[in-house]
């Protein structure tokens, strides 16, 4: 009996979906806080899954958005009070 190894991705693509699924957290994080980093850093790496090709591009989509979304609180607070810091 020929015991055959299980089908291994390639590396490229499971670090593809390990970016799709950081970008969806750190978006995800990013609206709490430090929106200002963490957004530009949630697109980043869901641009990066996309055009790698990753399995897990409903993440990667939520994390583009997330992180959109991160920029556009950012954008929302400093029109309101004309600082990079905001509290409750």
């Amino acid at each position: 009996m020929h015991l055959t190894a299980p089908a291994r991705r390639p590396t490229g693509l499971r670090d593809a979906d390990g970016m799709a699924v950081a970008s969806f957290v750190l978006g995800l994080l990013g609206l709490l806080v430090l929106n200002v980093v963490l957004g530009p850093l949630a697109l980043a790496l869901a641009c990066t899954a996309l055009r790698r090709g990753t399995a897990r591009r409903g993440r990667a989509c939520l994390g583009l958005a997330l992180g959109a979304a991160d920029l556009l609180v950012l954008a929302a607070f400093l029109q309101a009070d004309h600082t990079l810091s905001w509290s409750f």
